[in-house]
């Protein structure tokens, strides 16, 4: 046994009110009281240790009672549990989809379209098994407020590592269901909590029905096409993902779509 643990066990034991205030004070500074007591109780149930920050304080919209603390895991607490089975054979290094550029509420962001992370997992007959998941940046991002489709700081400030992040939590989950199938801290921050784990909140909920989306002006159309081509041909964005955005905001008409289709490179170009 080493010293320092041997010293650890002449310590006196620390109360809950006094873990509390350590904790309020250090790795979660700025929390509430109550969830400083969460964050004791989820670990206790698990049987972590709170010093580590297995876990987080994530503030979630929910609907019906606005923004509440709720505890989440977070990656790290993923990858120790992977490594504990004694089966982890490593990560691959995450593999980036083309970049995009596009104004999101205003707010101009540059993002991947897409990130794939690899896990390794030994398996008991000794072949090492490989789980692939992909995700994408636009069903992922979290937005900086329930009312808009603007990204929040980090989000915009870090938008490869936290896609990153979210791949390689589902990849972990497929090649750990052990772990758990709850989302990481970083899935879920800025997410609307009674909304799936990949869903944004970005529009106001109502019971009626939604009003129709404009029709694409054919003038903004044979303006854009040029710029379009450009980037298609520059590998920075592709004709599906063009016709998406647009989508998201207007309605297409079938000639429409075509023209932007044939923006593709043709088979054996340059692209």
């Amino acid at each position: 046994m080493s010293a320092v643990m041997k010293q650890a066990e002449h310590l006196p034991a620390v109360s809950e009110d006094a873990l509390v205030q350590v904790l309020s004070g250090s790795l979660y500074p700025g929390a509430a009281h109550n969830s400083v007591v969460m964050v004791l109780a989820y670990c206790k149930a698990a049987q972590l240790d709170p010093m580590l920050k297995p876990v987080h304080i994530v503030p979630i919209y929910q609907k019906g009672r606005g923004m509440v603390d709720v505890v989440m895991p977070g990656i790290g607490l993923y990858r120790i549990q992977a490594a504990r089975t004694g089966q982890y054979a490593g990560i691959s290094d995450p593999e980036y989809g083309p970049t995009i550029t596009a104004k999101l509420g205003g707010v101009e962001v540059s993002y991947p379209e897409w990130c794939r992370v690899t896990v390794r997992r030994q398996m008991s007959n000794g072949h090492v098994a490989e789980f692939t998941a992909s995700e994408r940046w636009l069903e992922n991002y979290a937005t900086s407020s329930k009312d808009t489709i603007a990204p929040n700081s980090m989000w915009k400030r870090r938008a490869f590592a936290q896609l990153a992040k979210c791949a390689e939590a589902q990849a972990l989950r497929k090649a750990f269901p052990e772990v758990g199938s709850v989302p990481t801290a970083d899935e879920m921050e800025g997410k609307t909590f009674d909304e799936g784990p990949r869903e944004v909140s970005t529009q106001r909920v109502t019971e009626s029905e939604p009003e129709p989306l404009p029709d694409y002006p054919d003038e903004k159309l044979e303006e854009n096409l040029p710029k379009w081509r450009s980037a298609v041909e520059a590998g920075r964005s592709s004709p599906e993902h063009l016709i998406a955005t647009v989508r998201s905001k207007y309605t297409l008409t079938q000639a429409q779509i075509d023209a932007i289709n044939q923006l593709k490179p043709i088979e054996g170009d340059a692209a």
